[in-house]
């Protein structure tokens, strides 16, 4: 099946039926009045997401969506038929433009969410509905209302909790293939990913995210270099970005930025996304090189560097980790914030037992009294909490205050 994440189609909601001039006729009755009915209202376009779906490349081939005009009305005040409802079924994360591909029409982000986007035309007044007492017998009648027509564009962003960033051949697919029970196209040139993966990562029994892996860009993607920077779309409704560095190239610095640039000039948030470097393709480098590049790299970034080889397996596990706690924690780290980076701490990356780790949270620094509030900012509750065994607190009880310490005795 090919891939598709853009498509232009046309829609058109359904006219509404027009009303009749009609009298009632029935012998034995001389003065039958006017009987004529309404006409029906027409069909509706709707959208609805379903799970089943992953591509838009149906709607290469069907372009044009027209609703059906509602009935007319009938003698004996009989109201035209309804017409049905247009159902288009699109996948989740499907956005639905205007023709201008900026203004947001519908977004449809959940299963089964339906979305009317063009009201069918209400149905025309029959001559009944204009009777009165100085107009007996009116021989007017209304034509229905006509419904709504616009092209709209169908631009797919898929559903992901942590996306994969970085330059061509960056090892992105290679982690992917790793991390999950995807099979992405791997080869030793670049642009081998030309179009987006998706892959579950299962931590646990409980704990799974969803991982995209998007063709690399480049210098100038924002004007169209390289497969430019449209795949970028599907990350944006990811909650964290792993931006891979390919270690083996030499100048790490160099290509991060250039990610980083290409992200800042696409907009939509990325640029301010919650951010974790790693440090590709140890495995094709020395033990110096690795803790050069790996210092060269953070001191640029301002973050913590994670050192993995999507080969060998190196640092994976810590990195899925860590994806997984920045995708569940209330504290993401966002852009290049360093105040959030001391947050998290500088255990990133660090094996058990070698530090705290990205899913610590943030804690206080009750070793460092500079980190503890200064008794002038403290303010003075009506309770106290004491120290317990262990310097934990225990649960804060009522201040008690000596009557003697309140009684005047003189």
């Amino acid at each position: 099946m090919k891939f598709l994440d853009q498509a232009k189609i046309y829609l058109r909601s359904g006219d509404g039926g027009d009303g009749v001039v009609a009298f009632r006729r029935e012998k034995f009755i001389e003065f039958g009045g006017p009987d004529g009915g309404n006409g029906g209202k027409g069909g509706d376009i709707v959208f609805e997401a379903v799970e089943n779906l992953n591509t838009l490349i149906d709607f290469r081939y069907t372009q044009h969506f027209r609703a059906r005009k509602g009935g007319n009305g009938s003698g004996s005040d009989r109201t035209g038929a309804g017409a049905s409802d247009v159902v288009i079924k699109v996948p989740i994360g499907t956005e639905v433009l205007a023709d201008d591909r900026e203004t947001l029409l519908a977004d449809l982000d959940q299963p089964g969410k339906r979305v009317v986007l063009l009201t069918g035309g209400d149905g025309g007044f029959g001559n009944t509905h204009f009777k009165s007492s100085t107009n007996r017998a009116p021989r007017r009648r209304d034509k229905g209302w006509p419904g709504e027509e616009r092209w709209v564009w169908l631009r797919l962003k898929l559903i992901a909790d942590a996306g994969l960033v970085g330059l061509p051949n960056a090892g992105k697919s290679t982690f992917l293939a790793a991390a999950s029970a995807a099979r992405p196209k791997i080869a030793d040139y670049p642009f081998t990913t030309l179009r987006p993966q998706l892959g579950v990562v299962r931590l646990s029994a409980t704990e799974e995210f969803v991982l995209a892996d998007i063709p690399g860009l480049i210098e100038g993607a924002h004007d169209g270099a390289g497969l430019g920077d449209r795949f970028l779309g599907h990350v944006e409704r990811c909650a964290v970005l792993l931006h891979l560095v390919d270690g083996a190239a030499g100048n790490v610095v160099r290509a991060w930025r250039t990610v980083r640039a290409e992200l800042a000039d696409y907009g939509g948030g990325l640029a301010d996304k919650p951010e974790l470097i790693g440090l590709n393709k140890s495995d094709a480098m020395t033990p110096r090189q690795v803790s050069s590049r790996r210092a060269a790299l953070a001191k640029a970034s301002g973050r913590p560097v994670l050192v993995l080889s999507g080969v060998s397996g190196q640092g994976v596990p810590e990195a899925l980790r860590a994806l997984q706690t920045m995708i569940t924690s209330p504290f993401p780290l966002v852009g290049s914030d360093r105040k959030a980076d001391q947050r998290w701490g500088d255990g990133v990356g660090r094996g058990p037992g070698q530090g705290r780790s990205i899913g610590a949270g943030p804690v206080a620094d009750q070793g460092n009294p500079s980190a503890q509030p200064s008794s002038a900012s403290r303010p003075k509750p009506a309770r106290s909490a004491e120290r317990g065994e262990g310097g934990g607190r225990r649960h804060p009880g009522l201040r008690i205050t000596p009557i003697a310490a309140t009684t005047d005795r003189t």
